[in-house]
């Protein structure tokens, strides 16, 4: 077997990575409590890495309320305009780390939604940052995923429409939603708000597995973006494992493969990517 492949894409996103540095930061030089709402990624071991630095994860607003003044992380999923509302009004520092791409379709989901435009967001309605685009939102808002669920909305031809993305959308699903929509006749505008950086990830997750009789995906099982790699490199290559941390992989199941490939969620740190890799090199 020759040397794993490994993603160059493969780990922490810039907004995944700004965000975990600055609560690092903070939970180290903070003299105050230093709270995230909700977890600051979807990855068990940051996380809990975290908390044992004395962050404090908040997962209902109400939390807050006669907990110690300190300091509050906006994650990079970003939240509503209300609960960005309640946050500023809660007597606690908060530091926004919303991804600025997400920032982007906040902006354009309020611009678009203000103008009368009926709002289509193509990603999953129980994600953190769908919720949070929804949130920005005037009128009229449906999430989208497949061609059953454009079957499932109500006639849109007698107004405008605009059509958003959720970040870690998988690029090849959303243009074929663009086209199925396109044949509907809405007066509509489609903006591709999908993540350069995700869009990258895919299509180099789907090369690299396209030529591997092996493939890794390493991520949390809560991260919508590496199920989604998951998805891509299982449909490239047959022999594709879902694996949070290297104790989950078996590693004899490599023994006679030729070529292995290894990518990894936005929400990996380095340490896990490496470790695995080292552990697939063992096999050679």
């Amino acid at each position: 077997m020759r040397e794993p492949e490994v993603a160059k894409s493969a780990g922490f996103c810039f907004g995944v990575r700004r965000a975990v540095d600055l609560v690092y930061a903070e939970a180290a030089n903070a003299d105050v409590p230093v709270y995230t709402y909700g977890p600051i990624i979807h990855n068990e071991q940051v996380v809990k890495d975290l908390e044992n630095r004395g962050v404090i994860v908040i997962s209902d607003l109400e939390e807050l309320r006669g907990m110690p003044s300190g300091k509050i992380v906006i994650r990079s999923h970003g939240i509503s305009r209300a609960e960005y509302r309640t946050l500023k009004e809660s007597g606690h520092e908060v530091l926004d780390a919303t991804c600025p791409f997400v920032q982007k379709i906040h902006r354009l989901a309020e611009e678009h939604s203000r103008n009368g435009e009926v709002i289509l967001i193509a990603g999953n309605p129980k994600h953190p940052e769908v919720q949070g685009i929804i949130g920005w939102t005037q009128g009229e808002v449906y999430t989208i995923q497949s061609a059953e669920d454009i079957a499932c909305l109500p006639d849109l031809r007698s107004g405008k429409v605009c059509l958003l993305a959720q970040t870690t959308f998988n690029y090849k699903k959303f243009q074929e939603l663009v086209e199925i929509i396109e044949k509907k006749g809405y007066d509509i505008i489609v903006l591709n708000t999908i993540c350069n950086a995700t869009g990258e990830r895919q299509a180099e997750a789907r090369r690299i597995a396209g030529r591997s009789e092996a493939m890794i995906v390493i991520g949390d099982r809560h991260s919508s973006n590496t199920q989604k790699l998951f998805e891509i490199c299982k449909e490239e290559c047959e022999n594709t494992y879902f694996i949070q941390t290297s104790s989950e992989m078996d590693y004899q199941k490599l023994e006679y493969v030729n070529s292995v490939g290894i990518t990894a969620g936005a929400s990996t740190p380095n340490n896990i990517i490496e470790e695995v890799s080292k552990n697939v090199r063992n096999e050679l």
